[in-house]
């Protein structure tokens, strides 16, 4: 691996956006408010807001042990504060005291295998906290621009394809209809009480910086254990499943453009192309020199009980209306992971 790999690997990977102002000189500075800071999105979205001047706040549960790795660096340029999206006193307090200009609501149970085990708690998450949040802006700051974070696990068993903002949504997962939820809540407090809030329906995004539970994270921690002499073999489910992958770091700033529009609206955010979980082993495998058919086996106990086949975007309204469009390719992503997770094992 080359220098400038290892330094790219130890960086996550990602391309750092070019610093800009928050607001012209001599204007006060933003403050940005970001619930689930510590994820993946999380640390991508505030080392973009930094970048551009703003402060910085990010909600994290209260628990016994931190969970800061993805934001360690940051740690000294970010004020974090616990609230909790099951409970609306902390949700209010934190508005309230913050008092943001934007509000990035990006916590939520996110992994959809777990929704079917822990329905309940996916829907107290993912559901109704989003509209904890929102009556804590409304009650709190409703001056303050919110972004939800919707999911194309919304349009599920899908009614066409590509699917873009009008196509209706049919969620296969206890976590798709909890993302349906979320949305549609979203959309009701902009209609009913005025608020500034928007839903960003992103596709896929990933990154080194991607739990260990996804498939495409599981696939380049795989290769990177194989290559260790740590694994034989990667077990996986439906390999023919297809999706639309695109690079985090670059959807965080589709997020972003979202709340300096002049009026709040939805987009879907993707990259316009799909590959299969086939197609991903076999990059993954090639890149570390070795043949995906030799090591991954399929495993039943990894097939979804209702699955969902393929998502595509479209994302022309987000390209036309905000300008964005992704700079990653697939290929490049897999390699990204890939090298990170080789050298996070060496």
């Amino acid at each position: 691996m080359s220098a400038t790999k290892h330094h790219a690997a130890r960086r996550g990977g990602e391309k750092r956006p070019k610093a800009k102002p928050a607001k012209e000189v001599g204007q006060p500075r933003r403050t940005a408010l970001i619930t689930g800071i510590t994820g993946q999105d999380g640390s991508y979205l505030a080392e973009l807001l930094l970048a551009k001047g703003y402060a910085v706040v990010g909600v994290v549960r209260r628990t016994s042990h931190d969970s800061y790795e993805r934001i360690g660096h940051l740690l000294d340029r970010v004020h974090i504060v616990p609230a909790d999206l099951l409970d609306q006193h902390s949700l209010t307090a934190v508005v309230r005291d913050a008092k943001p200009d934007e509000i990035y609501n990006l916590a939520a149970q996110s992994f959809v295998p777990t929704s079917w085990t822990q329905p309940v708690l996916t829907g107290e998450f993912t559901a109704l906290g989003v509209t904890r949040l929102l009556e804590a802006v409304r009650l709190a700051h409703p001056t303050a621009r919110v972004y939800q974070a919707s999911s194309s696990e919304m349009f599920g068993k899908v009614s066409e394809t590509p699917q873009r903002e009008t196509t209706p949504f049919y969620p296969r997962s206890p976590y798709g209809v909890a993302k349906v939820y979320g949305h549609w809540i979203t959309v009701n407090y902009r209609e009913s009480y005025g608020l500034f809030a928007v839903s960003g329906i992103l596709f896929n995004h990933e990154s080194p910086r991607r739990g260990l539970e996804f498939v495409t994270r599981k696939v380049s921690d795989g290769v990177a254990r194989i290559v260790k002499g740590r694994a034989r073999e990667l077990a996986l489910g439906n390999l023919d499943a297809r999706r639309d992958w695109g690079f985090a770091g670059d959807y965080v700033d589709a997020m972003w453009r979202m709340l300096q529009q002049p009026k709040p609206g939805d987009y879907v955010v993707g990259t316009g192309k799909t590959h299969s979980v086939r197609e991903l082993c076999e990059l993954a495998f090639s890149h570390a020199g070795l043949d995906w058919k030799r090591h991954v086996k399929v495993d039943p106990r990894f097939v979804r009980p209702a699955e969902v086949e393929a998502l595509q975007a479209d994302p022309s309204k987000a390209a036309r209306e905000l300008g964005w469009t992704p700079r990653t390719s697939f290929a490049d992503l897999v390699r990204m992971m890939v090298d990170a997770d080789l050298e996070r094992l060496s």
